[in-house]
């Protein structure tokens, strides 16, 4: 029986720019037993079908993107006498789904990381059960990942999760609801190790690849200590410590390695985390903006982001802690008007914002805004390609809308035209190089240049584009320029790195007093009070 992993993809570029996660930790997850799995990941090349054999198992993760891909797949394989098993956020929102339209013999839900190998045990002893449940579990659970599996010549940046969960509610996050809103955070020694084992292998580019690295806020700790709830205060200022331990073992890592991770905007408040972000040379963070006005950040129940000069203030906070932003931007909000893709734009440029993506406003399985929208529809919502538009994720690539919801003042394809001349404006040769020169050597100005020209293939033409021409188009001009530039990102093995100790110093009483003190907060008044 072997085992194999497939991470679905219409697309593929021959190199990718971040490692698939789930992958290689659901690797990990397989016995032994069952020798390697075979992992393919189609964003770097298509399943040869001709690889799977009867009897053996295919794994199948999918999100709502790739859904229908995941389905095509799983039915090839079952139609080959694989056994066939989904996972993922949309199987675990759609199980029934995956059954009916994937072929699935049987769909884990939820975290994996235990529950792949009870189906994988099940299925050798022929008693598999058509649904798994594998919940939410604890940090302490979470399995590594599986990197001597990785084709090293094949990615630029590997991934390591440091924390699942994000206690916010936007309304178009499924996170919270899918993940929860507790942070469930790993311990220090897990990540670390993980990080090493990366580095060993010649990767120096990791993403921490969270719901949201920042998940204990200044505003957080002063609402529980007004609320005299001290419990909850000291499990915040626990997270938050256990935040800034790992930080403190980034920066004793080689000093040519660089993180990425992911952010609320809330950060910028923070100067304290924000340096030892950059001690921890995690120079990059995405940072969802979503909209540059009030009435925007109230669509998507934002309201605690900044609007107007104030958030091109927050923005250049970032920058001046030496973190640059991957800025996140949706347009087709109800409150957005032809003017509104402008000052976007103008905004994007003024923060000094390094990337950005500009996204259409789509409903996601699991949101608010995907409930909201699904309601007003009723229960005979118009088709496309004879698929209800609910189940748009069902509707083959060519055929989809740009925008499924009827704007107020702007037809669909005026705002999928206005957000692709964003795209566009923010992306150009001049505009690229221009941002290129907070860089010092040309070398690294280059690798800035293919990186944003690449991602702007990548991820604009061929999510926002007109037609499946164009799509192809940018997948081979995208394919030709990822290889180049995966060798800008490459460095020299490091079999022999160990480990970094924790520094006790680190986390004494200074850190107590300064860190965790946080003006006062820590003298509040002792209660019972829940908050």
């Amino acid at each position: 029986m072997k085992v194999h992993l497939v991470n679905p993809s219409h697309v593929s570029f021959g190199t990718a720019v971040i490692t698939p996660r789930w992958l290689y930790v659901l690797a990990e997850a397989t016995p032994r037993e069952y020798g390697d799995p075979v992992l393919v990941d189609e964003t770097l090349e298509s399943l040869d079908f001709e690889t799977v054999q009867p009897g053996d198992v295919l794994g199948i993760g999918i999100h709502t993107a790739n859904a229908l891909r995941g389905y095509e797949i799983g039915r090839q394989a079952r139609a080959r006498g694989a056994h066939v098993i989904f996972g993922g956020i949309h199987a675990t929102l759609y199980p029934e789904e995956a059954a009916e339209l994937g072929g699935a013999h049987a769909v884990v839900t939820g975290d994996g990381d235990l529950a792949w190998p009870l189906a994988l045990r099940d299925c050798r002893n022929g008693t598999l059960k058509p649904l798994y449940h594998g919940g939410r579990i604890e940090g302490g659970s979470f399995l590594p990942a599986r990197w001597d599996l990785i084709p090293r010549s094949r990615y630029m940046w590997a991934s390591v999760q440091t924390v699942r969960g994000c206690p916010k509610h936007c309304s178009f996050c499924s996170v919270w609801r899918t993940d929860g809103q507790r942070p469930r955070q790993r311990s220090s020694d897990a990540v670390i190790g993980e990080i090493v084992q990366l580095r060993r292998l010649g990767f120096r580019f990791i993403a921490l690849a969270d719901d949201n690295f920042y998940p204990v806020t200044l505003t957080d700790l002063r609402l529980a200590a007004e609320q005299g709830n001290t419990a909850r205060l000291q499990e915040l200022r626990d997270l938050r410590e256990e935040r800034f331990e790992l930080m403190a073992r980034l920066a004793q890592l080689p000093a040519d390695m660089i993180f990425f991770t992911q952010i609320t905007m809330e950060a910028a408040e923070d100067p304290d985390f924000l340096d030892a972000m950059r001690a921890a040379r995690i120079k990059g963070a995405l940072v969802g903006v979503e909209s540059v006005t009030p009435e925007g950040l109230k669509n998507v129940y934002k309201d605690f982001n900044a609007a107007g000069e104030n958030l091109v203030e927050r923005l250049q906070t970032f920058r001046r802690h030496g973190v640059h932003v991957l800025g996140s931007f949706i347009f087709g909000l109800p409150s957005d008007r032809p003017e509104t893709f402008t000052a976007t734009a103008e905004i994007a440029q003024r923060a000094e914002v390094t990337f950005a993506q500009f996204i259409m406003l789509t409903p996601y399985p699991g949101t608010v805004d995907f409930q909201r929208w699904e309601k007003n529809l009723g229960p005979n919502p118009p088709q496309v390609a004879g698929i209800p538009i609910t189940r748009r994720w069902l509707i083959p690539q060519e055929h989809r809308p740009k925008l499924y919801w009827d704007h107020p003042v702007m037809p669909a394809e005026e705002v999928r035209a206005r957000t692709q001349q964003v795209w566009d404006k923010f992306y150009s040769l001049k505009s690229i190089w221009e941002r290129a020169h907070f860089l010092q050597s040309y070398r690294s100005q280059l690798a800035f240049l293919l990186i944003s020209k690449i991602y702007r293939q990548m991820y604009a033409d061929t999510g926002i584009a007109t037609d499946s021409a164009r799509v192809a188009w940018s997948a081979r001009w995208a394919r030709w320029l990822a290889k180049p530039c995966r060798r800008l990102f490459a460095a020299r093995p490091m079999p022999e790195l160990e480990v970094p100790e924790v520094n006790g110093a680190v986390f004494g009483s200074r850190l107590a007093a300064e860190v965790m003190g946080l003006n006062g907060l820590g003298d509040a008044p002792q209660s019972t009070c829940a908050g």
